[in-house]
């Protein structure tokens, strides 16, 4: 779509229609890595994949990972051969892996080349090689492998070691991508490794591994999730259809939770419970959103969502125990505060100050350009509604303001939004405009 009609967006006058987004991230980031290490050849099913999963096939590829991608009509099949055997985990080769603008890519990958062979290189581009990196080296570094940093940021220098060695970790934040870097080098520990979280994680790793035959555990707690994992062990081959990514379809949750006339359905989505929180915060506000359980493949399950609209929401409060589950939605949750009554909190979101943007500081803006009332706090936001005005963007090139502030005009947050770079919603959903289309938001 050219950037002439989505360039001012303007409130639409009603949203209806069904939408499947594209696979998602988390899961098939973590599925391409498992399937590189594994014994044998997986082939994994992905729907309109982003940027940031080419630049994870792109990395392994360069990293001695054999793969091949094909198109079948709108979904892409990646057939990888593992470079592991019946008993051991593969072990990827020297070289420069770039990594793009994701994150995901750069810190799981840091934990899968620990245990390599030779010197693997892990690059980014400007926005990635600001973003902190030692929370991930620290405990690699723990285990046996040798990791250089520019000053805390990318590139990452790896000098990988096998066996590795179990150690017990204490996580400071609840980093899924931390947990999961870890987890790949534990596969190549003798021993059994701990990692403590504090707080509640996402749990794609453990439940892809364990669906893949390692021996890993989790244990909930008063005071946060703890995870063992014991090696050393080798990943079975494996068939999945990667299901829609939560965070995507996120963006047509708050639009048709918040909209006077919406009846959306999204399909094929997964609803893994670590993922979801964002339905029970938007339930509490008042919204009227219906799931359809379906099916569940290498221990993610999915189903369908129904969202309608009509239903005035009103305001929350969410603390530090509530975000860390929906770090990736609280741009779009801002949305939702200001289309709300009343005044809404979140605290305890310093995290994302860190992102590929400084979203605190970058939704803030945007918001108030849009004539919201925005208290912007060191660690989250005070937020309410007042009257609407037209609004100019500045994206800092992140998708998750493009996509939230999309939002915020369709409902009428905003009398209408300007964006400086649409295009970059297409790092983790190409078809976002052209699905926006589809369910009438341009109409």
């Amino acid at each position: 779509m050219s950037l002439a009609p989505i360039r001012r967006l303007r409130p639409a006058s009603s949203l209806e229609g069904s939408i499947r987004v594209p696979s998602d991230k988390s899961i098939a980031h973590r599925a391409l890595i498992c399937a590189a290490l594994a014994s044998g050849r997986s082939e994994i099913t992905l729907r309109g994949p982003g940027a940031d999963l080419m630049s994870t096939i792109a990395a392994l590829q360069s990293l001695g990972a054999s793969i091949k991608v094909q198109q079948g009509g709108d979904l892409t099949i990646v057939s990888v051969e593992g470079l592991g055997d019946e008993s051991s985990l593969g072990a990827l080769s020297a070289g420069v892996g770039d990594c793009g603008n994701s994150g995901t890519s750069m810190r799981l990958l840091a934990g899968a080349v620990a245990s390599g062979s030779g010197v693997a290189t892990l690059v980014g581009d400007a926005s990635l090689s600001r973003r902190p990196m030692e929370r991930v080296a620290d405990p690699l570094r723990a285990m046996g492998a040798e990791i250089e940093l520019n000053e805390g940021h990318a590139p990452l220098i790896v000098r990988g070691r096998r066996p590795l060695q179990a150690t017990e970790h204490t996580l400071s934040v609840a980093s899924a991508q931390v947990l999961g870097a870890i987890s790949f080098a534990a596969l190549a520990a003798e021993g059994t490794t701990a990692v403590h979280v504090p707080g509640r994680v996402r749990d794609h790793t453990e439940r892809m591994l364990s669906a893949l035959g390692a021996d890993i555990q989790r244990t909930a707690n008063q005071t946060g999730t703890t995870i063992t994992i014991r090696g050393p062990g080798g990943l079975q081959r494996f068939e999945m259809l990667v299901p829609g990514d939560f965070s995507s379809a996120s963006a047509w949750i708050v639009a048709g939770a918040l909209h006077a006339d919406a009846n959306i359905r999204l399909t094929d989505v997964g609803l893994n419970p670590t993922r979801t929180a964002l339905l029970d915060v938007l339930r509490r506000m008042g919204a009227d959103i219906e799931l359809l359980p379906g099916r569940a493949d290498a221990g993610e399950p999915d189903g369908d969502i129904v969202v309608r609209g009509g239903q005035r929401l009103h305001a929350i409060s969410l603390g530090a125990d509530d975000v860390a589950p929906l770090i990736d939605e609280l741009p779009l949750l801002a949305v939702a505060m200001a289309a709300a009554e009343g005044i809404s909190e979140v605290r305890g979101a310093r995290e994302l100050r860190i992102k590929e943007s400084d979203r605190i500081a970058a939704i803030g803006a945007a918001l108030s350009t849009a004539g919201v009332e925005f208290d912007e706090l060191d660690d989250g936001w005070r937020i309410r509604a007042d009257r609407p005005r037209d609004a100019h963007v500045v994206t800092h090139g992140d998708h998750r303001i493009a996509m939230a502030m999309a939002v915020a005009a369709w409902i009428g947050v905003a009398t209408s939004v300007e964006l400086d770079d649409p295009q970059c919603v297409a790092v983790s959903y190409p078809s976002f405009w052209s699905d926006a289309r589809s369910i009438g938001a341009f109409g």
